[in-house]
């Protein structure tokens, strides 16, 4: 299924490969059924290709939405590709439903993996609170309706410290450190153009494949949480509960009082749990993948 649409190279704009890619048409349910059972009953190379490059524009949509984690577009584009070659391996056409709806969840899949094993690189911290900074900030500056704004207002910065418990200038730094690598998709394709990023991609309106894909995942993911946390003891798994999964978090001198140690050994104690769980849902998702193969 090797094709240069689904790589984008270092020295290739974004408005060159998303051009590029709209010239592979959308499919119809018939066209894309027939090409399914032709790759999964005779093995042919040919359609699978068709089907996955039919759906780049959807791997391109995708990997904008995580655009604000300090990777490069063109790198997250290319691992979204790369889900997209797993799902259409696996897709039963029998099923009954878009291949589209199926592949989602293998395209965000490889993109969030990529972006966990690239931690280290974007230098988000080696500290729970600094990580955990870094996968809420976009969604709190959301809510704040800032999420388009350069340096957040003082008071922004001081409801975000206060909700993550991180300290203020952790805030302001990664803010300037995602912002550095956000893209708008209303920004022009090129200066002599009138188009936008957000005209190349498919349509943004919910679709009923859409919803139930979203449905999918989200089952899907509480799923694998639940079972990787199985793996923890009592003690551990309230900890992690109350640090990790509650909007509004337990301090961890609260978490000493009710446990009656330190604040140090309730934080070893979180960050194990997590290690354990995050372990656990990584083997978990790479025995999948080593299945698809």
């Amino acid at each position: 299924m090797a094709s240069s649409a689904l790589t984008v190279g270092p020295d290739t704009s974004l408005s060159q490969y998303l051009q590029e890619i709209r010239k592979y048409p959308l499919l119809t349910p018939e066209e894309e059924t027939s090409l399914s059972r032709r790759w999964r009953d005779n093995g042919d190379v040919k359609a699978a290709h068709k089907l996955v490059t039919s759906h780049l524009r959807l791997v391109a949509k995708i990997a904008l939405g995580y655009r604000g984690y300090g990777l490069p577009l063109n790198e997250l584009i290319s691992e979204g590709n790369v889900g997209m070659m797993q799902a259409v391996r696996r897709f039963d056409p029998e099923r009954g439903f878009r291949l589209a709806t199926y592949a989602m969840w293998w395209i965000r899949a490889a993109i969030q993996e990529y972006i966990l094993h690239s931690w280290s690189l974007v230098k988000i911290g080696t500290t729970s609170a600094q990580k955990k900074l870094f996968f809420n900030l976009r969604r709190l500056k959301g809510q704040m309706k800032a999420i388009d704004e350069g340096d957040l207002q003082p008071e922004q910065v001081d409801a975000i410290a206060k909700a993550l418990g991180v300290p203020e200038d952790d805030v302001i730094n990664m803010n300037r450190r995602l912002a550095s690598g956000d893209h708008s998709l209303n920004a022009p394709l090129r200066a002599d153009a009138d188009g936008e990023w957000q005209d190349w991609l498919v349509d943004d309106a919910e679709s009923q494949e859409d919803t139930l894909a979203e449905h999918e995942e989200f089952s899907d993911r509480k799923a694998l949480l639940v079972n990787a946390m199985s793996a923890l003891n009592e003690r551990e798994k309230r900890i992690f509960e109350e640090r990790r999964l509650k909007d509004d978090p337990k301090t961890l001198e609260e978490l000493a009082q009710h446990y009656g140690v330190s604040r140090e050994r309730v934080r070893q104690i979180e960050t194990r749990a997590f290690e354990k769980v995050q372990a656990h849902m990584k083997a978990e998702i790479e025995e999948r993948r080593g299945a698809a193969a």
